[in-house]
């Protein structure tokens, strides 16, 4: 089914429930977290795109379970191997009234490659060479080589006003969003006003072209306090809030006012470290200087593989609300190795590989984790921290908000970092092509490889599957990234994320749970 006909069908199903000031609803939802500016090219971070759906169209819609839906482009196709043939949907308009055009979609595309932020969203338009309009509602994307993912890519391509963009800079680019200025889209939804770490408003656009959506204003409040969503979801603050804490599941399962619904994401928590010479928060015990960064020893990194205990962390950590992963991308995802198990402790080795590498006594650490950013992200941190003592490494938990992580991150300030990963386009380059090839800037790989890794024949293979077109041979190239991944023990993958949202039985309810997590106002209905 395609996403129009979703959009219609859920517009005409609500429409049927709404009579009067029925029709004049508010949705009132409760996140952990919110966007990080009203610019939807400024960062990737998934709560930040979440929250701009609502405004921002993409030119490609991933669907609730990552399948490849039409957007602002109704159909794509490769014309030759590397120029992809964009026909958009004609009709639609800007909240401001103005047409959208392939001018409105070739202006947001260049403003992708030039902007910067803190998590950038070039990485989604880093194989597009030139764009060229052969009229008005058709685009010739012409790559720097065959892109067989591109569409997949395109997913988080958000359509923003050639018109209100054109004179912005990066430096003016995020007062002109945030004030409203330019926060002109074709969503569902026209923006109101945003106030930073606490809510998110926007309002119903009549005008949609996928049909008029049943809530007349929608508020996301920022509440990433746990016990305190919590609260204002059963005290009817909020009609509807996400990500549950795991411990309240079942007690929220058993109240009768209120609706949980859980489901898998493909979010995988992770431990990243540092494979640079110096390393900016490992120590020796005392303190002192260590001689190189440890790290760099591939048995070091073993042992601290080999400390850690998955399924603890999914079935304790986690509370339940998760799964052991051997691999970044979960099994639904293209690319998946299923011949590579997952991994299981082995206390008394991890010792020794820590005194073959030199480190018998341990050493000390930092180690950083989100707190705010994913269900049970901060429970695994501090789940790590316990399980690499039982090896002699000291750790000192550093548990941070992702708004304050991700850019110490990006600063080269951290020398490890446990957080989540989710591959929303469905396809395992997505993040292997980030984060396991040498940062390039020429080749616009590894664009989050910020802890130095490099390895020629893993660059090799990377560079080989985002060009290869059969998709047989792809998927077999990605499968030996996976498994050179695993051997270099480049990350470390620890549990995917599992979701649950909770909801008032009597105002709404959830039509859709996304495995990319998202909780879209277009997904949520008025209760009969």
């Amino acid at each position: 089914m395609t996403q129009t006909f979703r959009r219609l069908a859920l517009a005409a199903t609500t429409g049927l429930l709404m009579t009067g000031a029925a029709g004049a609803q508010t949705l009132n939802l409760g996140v952990r977290a919110g966007p990080e500016g009203v610019d939807p090219h400024y960062t990737a971070t998934g709560t930040h795109a979440e929250a701009l759906k609502h405004v921002f169209d993409t030119l490609v819609v991933s669907g609730e379970n990552l399948q490849l839906e039409p957007g602002i482009a109704e159909s794509w196709r490769p014309i030759d191997a590397t120029t992809w043939e964009f026909k958009l949907r004609q009709g639609v308009t800007f909240h401001d009234g103005s047409p959208m055009t392939a001018e409105d979609v070739v202006a947001s595309i260049r403003r992708m490659q030039v902007l910067s932020g803190p998590n950038p969203t070039r990485i989604y338009v880093r194989s597009v060479k030139d764009l060229r309009i052969v009229d008005a509602h058709t685009l010739h994307v012409i790559t720097d080589g065959p892109a067989p993912t591109l569409p997949n890519d395109f997913i988080r391509v958000f359509i923003t006003s050639a018109r209100a963009t054109a004179s912005l800079t990066p430096e003016t680019s995020n007062e002109a969003f945030n004030s409203g200025r330019a926060a002109i889209g074709t969503g569902p939804y026209r923006f109101v006003s945003w106030t930073p770490r606490e809510q998110f408003v926007v309002e119903r656009n009549d005008s949609y072209w996928g049909g008029r959506q049943p809530w007349a204003r929608h508020v996301r409040r920022e509440i990433p306090n746990d016990a305190a969503r919590v609260a204002q979801l059963r005290t009817g603050q909020v009609d509807m809030i996400v990500r549950v804490p795991a411990a309240d599941v079942s007690t929220l399962e058993r109240d009768r006012a209120l609706r949980v619904v859980k489901a898998d994401t493909v979010y995988v928590f992770n431990l990243q470290l540092d494979f640079r010479e110096t390393t900016p928060q490992v120590t020796a015990k005392d303190g002192s200087r260590l001689a190189a960064n440890p790290y760099r020893d591939i048995r070091v990194r073993e042992a601290m593989d080999l400390a850690i205990d998955r399924r603890a962390l999914a079935e304790i950590a986690m509370e339940g609300l998760g799964s052991p992963q051997g691999q970044m991308v979960t099994p639904g995802i293209f690319g998946f190795n299923p011949n590579i198990p997952i991994p299981t402790p082995n206390l008394a080795r991890a010792r020794t590989l820590l005194a073959e590498a030199g480190y018998p006594n341990g050493f000390r650490m930092v180690l950083n984790f989100t707190n705010n950013r994913l269900p049970g992200d901060n429970g695994v941190g501090t789940a790590l921290a316990q399980m690499f003592a039982r090896i002699g490494i000291e750790v000192q938990a550093a548990g941070q908000p992702a708004a304050v992580i991700f850019p110490a991150r990006a600063r080269g300030e951290l020398s490890n970092i446990m957080a989540g990963w989710g591959t929303l386009t469905g396809e395992a380059n997505y993040y292997y092509s980030s984060n396991a090839h040498t940062n390039n800037p020429a080749l616009r790989l590894g664009a989050f490889n910020w802890h130095g890794y490099s390895n020629p024949e893993m660059d090799r293979l990377i560079q080989a599957a985002s060009i290869e077109l059969d998709d047989k041979k792809r998927e077999e190239l990605l499968q030996q990234i996976a498994t050179l991944f695993t051997q270099d023990r480049v990350g470390m993958p620890l549990a995917s994320v599992g979701s649950a949202w909770a909801m008032r039985r009597d105002r709404v309810n959830l039509v859709r749970a996304r495995t990319d997590e998202d909780t879209l106002a277009m997904d949520i209905v008025p209760t009969r």
